[in-house]
């Protein structure tokens, strides 16, 4: 039988319509592959410096970029800039007056990640641990293996410390009652791309006057930074020691897989690691987190902690909740 051409559009939207009721995940799918198209960035970085890098992660996308395009040259620009203190080449040196840097950056498809601590010389870090990511089996690469894998990678070399942060170290050395924990922030940037993937990055020269080969949080995977393709992003600031012992991150986007808002989950990983250690509310750590949904959120231990976010409608700072000792009860492992 020769089948006309109005029987056969006739037959089609019979299967069509049959199909849709029997088979609803087909619709769904096809409307959410269509969101995801129209996701509009959302990248979120710790610290007001941290709004630069998201200007720059933002023009990558436009342009067409990636999202690890996106997080490596944001990241890039806090690198660059040597009036920053506790990222790239203008970060403190350690006790031995050697800058010694951290970095890791995540994919979220794949689930990949690559890292590298205690790296020497090279300008950016970040760079290096996408290498590592990208070009190697392994996760993460330390120390001297480090800078000879970023060397062969052709990455930029760069002089540190610079000669101002060298003075500063020269009279932290002869006075030895400076403080240590002069200086612990990080660049950590996280963002959900246009295709609807999430990506993540962190960058650091750690804790100023460090022990040699001190490594913080911000390597370490689950620590300074986690990302989950399925669920959001999470990355920390702070002193690394009190975010690396309770994998920080990691706590963040675990509860926002059990239906947290970025910030509710910020907050509760604050609030869970508080009640444990025993110096409760005084943690000096901060998280900042994005989700699937590109909802955004920061929360910290103590008042005043800044964050940047941008997307194409606009890049601000914006302050993140902090935990109370209200709403802690008991804490440093005292509860009963």
């Amino acid at each position: 039988m020769v089948t006309t051409r109005r029987q056969f559009l006739q037959d089609s939207s019979v299967f069509l319509s049959v199909g849709a009721a029997a088979w609803p995940w087909m619709t769904s799918e096809a409307k959410e592959k269509s969101m995801l198209n129209k996701t509009s960035p959302v990248i979120v970085s710790t610290w007001p410096f941290g709004k630069a890098s998201n200007d720059e992660a933002l023009r990558i996308l436009q342009q067409g970029g990636s999202g690890l395009d996106a997080v490596e040259k944001g990241i890039w620009v806090t690198e660059n800039d040597l009036s920053n203190s506790s990222v790239g080449a203008g970060g403190m040196p350690n006790a031995m007056g050697v800058v010694q840097l951290d970095s890791c950056i995540m994919s979220g498809p794949g689930h990949k990640a690559g890292s590298v601590a205690a790296i020497e010389g090279i300008r950016h870090p970040i760079s290096a641990a996408r290498r590592v990511m990208e070009k190697t089996r392994h996760v993460m690469l330390v120390g001297a293996g480090a800078r000879e894998f970023a060397l062969k990678e052709g990455l930029e070399v760069a002089e540190m410390p610079t000669e101002g942060r060298r003075r500063e170290w020269l009279q932290w050395k002869a006075e030895q009652e400076k403080s240590a924990a002069k200086n612990h922030d990080t660049i950590a940037l996280i963002l959900l791309a246009p295709d609807g993937h999430l990506y993540g990055g962190c960058s650091t020269s750690g804790w100023a006057y460090k022990l040699p080969g001190r490594v913080g949080d911000s390597p370490i995977i689950g620590g300074g930074l986690y990302v989950d393709d399925e669920v959001g992003a999470a990355g920390a600031t702070g002193i690394g020691e009190n975010v690396m012992r309770y994998c920080g991150s990691f706590q963040v986007v675990s509860f926002m897989q059990r239906g947290a808002t970025p910030t509710e989950a910020c907050l509760e990983t604050v609030k869970a690691i508080a009640r444990k250690d025993p110096k409760g509310a005084d943690l000096s750590i901060n998280f900042i987190a994005v989700d699937k949904k590109g909802r955004y959120g920061a929360a910290g231990s103590a008042q005043g902690f800044s964050y940047s976010v941008t997307t194409p409608k606009f890049s601000q700072v914006e302050t993140g909740r902090a935990i109370s000792t209200k709403e802690l009860g008991p804490v440093g492992g005292n509860r009963p």
